[in-house]
């Protein structure tokens, strides 16, 4: 079944088990994860309110799905601890630690790859 303008406004679940709205066109009081972060707020385990739909040539399934949550019952977002905060510098430290040379780069060091610049174009960085 193909997700046309039409299929895509089902706001009493008939036809995908679960109210459908068209992309942009979902009621106030309803937001996506990207929307609920953007305030500062979480789904909290709260189930599925609804989905908006949109179609796309794409995907084999024929549309593009995004669910919602309501924001009354959206909890705020856990704040960092200390622990936290530990690890994920840690966890950047690695990231721009080259492992050839052992150095700090001060970027991410791209996969793509695998060591910083200098170490993966050498004859580059001599030249000038």
């Amino acid at each position: 079944m193909s997700p046309a303008f039409g299929k895509c406004y089902d706001p009493a679940g008939n036809i995908w088990g679960l109210a459908t709205y068209p992309w942009r066109l979902a009621p106030d009081g309803l937001a996506t994860r990207r929307q609920l972060r953007a305030r500062g707020l979480r789904p909290g385990g709260q189930p599925i309110a609804a989905q908006v739909m949109r179609r796309s040539r794409r995907r084999k399934s024929g549309a593009l799905v995004a669910y919602l949550y309501r924001l009354d019952l959206a909890k705020p977002v856990r704040p960092m601890t200390p622990a936290m905060w530990r690890a994920h510098h840690a966890m950047m430290r690695a990231r721009r630690t080259c492992p050839q040379c052992s150095t700090d780069a001060g970027y991410c060091i791209p996969t793509s790859l695998g060591v910083c610049v200098t170490c993966a174009y050498p004859e580059e960085q001599h030249a000038a």
